[in-house]
């Protein structure tokens, strides 16, 4: 099966391996981001956020659901589900990424963390700003830097997995072979 209407198409089969490797750099770059912000709530005897628990509240009340439970097993549920919603944004803007090597994208390591970070940004921020459970404009400098260094953190890694696990000959596979032939 092919994609594409340009004159360059791509086999399915040649994605996966860029998807796999994706949700892995995501995966790692997830665990990055989570080791940076409690290492930031152990140095700095901060509460955790409580972002992700009302983000799956708002998407609950949107989509008409109720998250079963009263009290400590409301609680409990709304952060184990605010987790798994950080874990699937991470892992899902991993495969993005990863789509993006196996469709050809090969730009500098230092390219590469930035678009990553970028999009951990964006990706986590927007939905839950078009959700009202936050506002950047009202964060003030040091709700920058705790929310911009942990996303860094995943750039860099989701980045660097991206970048030295994804063979350089699996985007020459990509390529169609251009063999010119002698006549006989």
């Amino acid at each position: 099966m092919l994609i594409g209407r340009t004159m360059r198409t791509v086999q399915v089969s040649l994605l996966w391996p860029g998807l796999l490797i994706g949700a892995v750099a995501g995966a790692a770059g997830t665990t990055a981001l989570n080791v940076i912000g409690y290492l930031d709530i152990a140095v700095r005897g901060r509460p955790a956020s409580t972002t992700p628990e009302r983000a799956v509240e708002a998407l609950a009340d949107l989509f008409g659901f109720t998250v079963p439970g009263s009290g400590d097993t409301l609680a409990s549920r709304l952060s184990g589900l605010g987790a798994l919603t950080g874990y699937a944004a991470g892992i899902g803007m991993g495969l993005i990424l990863g789509l993006a090597y196996a469709l050809g994208w090969r730009p500098k390591l230092w390219l590469a963390i930035v678009v990553a970070t970028g999009l951990a940004l964006v990706g986590t921020n927007a939905p839950m700003t078009v959700l009202g459970v936050t506002n950047p404009l009202t964060w003030g400098a040091v709700g920058w830097i705790s929310d911009l260094i942990p996303h860094l953190g995943y750039g860099v890694v989701a980045a660097a997995v991206l970048y030295y696990l994804y063979p350089p000959e699996r985007a020459a596979a990509l390529t169609p072979s251009r063999k010119m032939t002698e006549p006989g």
